[in-house]
């Protein structure tokens, strides 16, 4: 299904979203990496010094280091671990507003073996369509050559966008790691705080992001309506693709005898002109086909976005796998008549 998702808009931003929404997580490095690349390739750099790169990418696990875990509760961290050096020399490299020189000397020592061996990598041995950055120069004195690729994402449309996709899936992966919430997104999946809608545990304990910023890189940066970019001009809404109010013509929820419709998988990031349009009608089939490959997209994620998928397909009697989607919503549709 990540071919799939690819084939939908086969360009270098397509690659960008599959490594950063799709990839395995253990540790959040890939997602300090990437927030590192996009800030200098934003400057049409062609490359920069290793050590150069290794500062914000250090400093943008220090940040996120003083709200969450950076790695799943109860992961083994040996002594010379960068994420152990990353702890230790935390408040300092705060204080300090750079790293210091020992966490900054383990960013350069670990990155290449690490999370930039790994960063193009998606499930099943697969790598991504298009490289955004190589390695050169010798070991005293790494250059990393920033491809015209990762220029041109980091200076499209939808570049702003991309950033906040990446901080919102960074806020659901390292929430996930939480002990106790973490438990509950990977068993439970997420809930939806109306009044701020936000993304929450189901026992409301932690907002984890916005619910447009977590959704919209699995529809390709689109409006679910018209399919247009949605670009940092616009003004978003939260569509509710089959209607909410489908539970007020069935008199009350309890006489709706359809899924939830207020929860992720019936949600999507919209122009607010073209949400207001919409109104309370029904989806067209586009909507529908446009909604069932971005539920698709989501079950090719890591938890807990996925699992919360899985569970509404599974509470009206499907498996949870994939392909499942246009035969979930073709059912829905049937319980609108």
């Amino acid at each position: 299904m990540t071919a799939e998702f690819y084939r939908v808009e086969p360009s270098a931003r397509t690659s960008w979203r599959l490594a950063v929404l799709m990839g395995a997580n253990t540790r959040t490095y890939k997602f300090a990496l990437g927030s590192a690349l996009l800030e200098y390739a934003a400057q049409d750099r062609t490359e920069v010094m290793l050590d150069e790169l290794a500062v914000p990418y250090a400093m943008g696990l220090v940040a996120h280091l003083a709200e969450a875990p950076q790695a799943p509760a109860g992961s083994a961290l040996g002594e010379s671990d960068f994420l152990t050096v990353a702890q230790q020399e935390a408040e300092e490299s705060a204080r300090l507003g750079r790293p210091t020189e020992r966490l900054l000397h383990a960013a350069v020592r670990s990155m290449p073996a690490m999370v930039m061996q790994k960063f193009h990598n998606l499930g099943g041995g697969t790598e991504t369509a298009h490289r955004f950055y190589e390695l050169a120069g010798s070991s005293r004195k790494r250059i990393v050559r920033l491809t015209p690729d990762l220029r041109q994402v980091a200076r499209s449309e939808q570049a702003a966008g991309l950033r906040t996709e990446l901080g919102a899936r960074w806020s659901i992966v390292e929430s996930s790691f939480a002990a106790g919430v973490g438990r509950s997104l990977v068993a439970e999946g997420v809930a939806v705080d109306w009044a701020t809608l936000k993304i929450t545990d189901k026992h409301r304990r932690r907002s984890v992001t916005g619910v447009a910023d977590a959704l919209i890189g699995f529809q390709h940066g689109r409006c679910l309506i018209c399919f247009a970019p949605i670009t940092s001009d616009d003004k978003i809404a939260v569509d509710h693709v089959f209607p909410h109010s489908l539970m007020r013509r069935f008199g009350d929820v309890s006489g709706w005898h359809g899924p939830d419709l207020d929860v992720i998988w019936n949600l999507a990031p919209a122009h607010e002109t073209c949400n207001s349009v919409k109104s309370d009608r029904f989806p067209t089939p586009e909507e529908l086909h446009r909604l069932a490959q971005r539920n698709e997209a989501i079950l090719q994620s890591p938890h807990p976005l996925k699992k919360t998928l899985q569970l509404t397909l599974r509470s009206t009697g499907y498996s949870g796998g994939p392909g499942q989607w246009s035969h979930f919503l073709r059912q829905v549709q049937a319980a609108c008549d």
